[in-house]
């Protein structure tokens, strides 16, 4: 069982970058599960409905007296497709975060400290299966209660944690990116970077494109140019990004903008 010092976990990168978490509990992860299980209730529930208007004929869509079963084996193959793709889409695609993990304010990370992979959140959900049993998921509440990193039975094979992110300070003071940023009144929409592009980039170019951020108004014009130039075709590169073309200033402010893609992904850190 976990005690207070064992709430905080410290984690080192393949890259080499240590980076501290503190680990979500059964009670923030309760909480999370039971405001996905309504959403995905409320979904099951039009499906029902939808199915029972078509089966009792109020809406007439084939004479075929064989179409009731069938569509009824739809709709329920359906509905246990949306329950398990659910988890393992919005994990994927949108950075360990379901509704409810987004709500609650946690995610799920790997044990490296990485993002999420989609084999991870597949194996990690299809394992839902083995935790709920017997009854209620107590399989699962055991061992998130047990574990000394609050696992469950697919954490643990997955090789997975759960954490809070870091909840932003309203006195804090802006950082010098942050004052940067907000100078120039970029915003994410300035520059389009789709989620797979964006799971390409790990620990190491966060801590990059960070200091390259902090660092860029105290720097002399020409270290600032070589400075954005190395920048930008290590991390652009990643992405697949063609800066061919592209003046400084362009290419600062591209920068820019992708420190503010990355922060949603990676500054949960605390």
């Amino acid at each position: 069982m976990c005690s207070l010092d064992q709430e905080q976990v410290g984690i080192k990168t393949p890259e080499y970058v240590s980076l501290q978490f503190k680990l979500a509990g059964l009670g923030s992860r309760a909480a999370a599960f039971l405001i996905d299980s309504l959403i995905l209730g409320a979904v099951n529930l039009l499906l029902f409905a939808i199915g029972f208007i078509v089966i009792t004929g109020e809406v007439s869509l084939f004479e075929n007296s064989n179409f009731g079963p069938v569509f009824l084996g739809i709709v329920m193959i359906l509905i246990f497709a949306i329950h398990w793709g659910y988890f393992i889409a919005f994990e994927y695609f949108s950075g360990g975060r379901t509704i409810g993990k987004r709500i609650i304010g946690i995610r799920v990370i790997q044990d490296n400290g990485h993002s999420l992979t989609l084999l991870s959140s597949f194996i990690r959900n299809l394992l839902r299966i083995v935790d709920s049993l017997p009854a209620s998921y107590l399989i699962g509440i055991l061992t998130i209660f047990l574990h000394p990193k609050h696992k469950r039975v697919g954490d643990v094979v997955a090789g997975t944690i759960v954490v809070h992110e870091r909840k932003a300070n309203g006195k804090k003071r802006l950082s010098p990116v942050e004052k940067e940023i907000n100078r120039r009144g970029l915003t994410k929409h300035d520059l389009e970077i789709g989620d797979w592009a964006l799971n390409s980039l790990d620990a190491k170019d966060w801590k990059l494109v960070k200091t390259y951020g902090n660092r860029l108004s105290a720097l002399s014009p020409h270290e600032r140019a070589a400075f954005t130039k190395q920048t930008a075709d290590i991390l652009f590169g990643k992405l697949g990004v063609d800066i061919g073309g592209k003046e400084q200033p362009e290419l600062e402010n591209a920068l820019l903008v992708l420190y503010l893609h990355m922060k949603d992904e990676w500054e949960y850190e605390l």
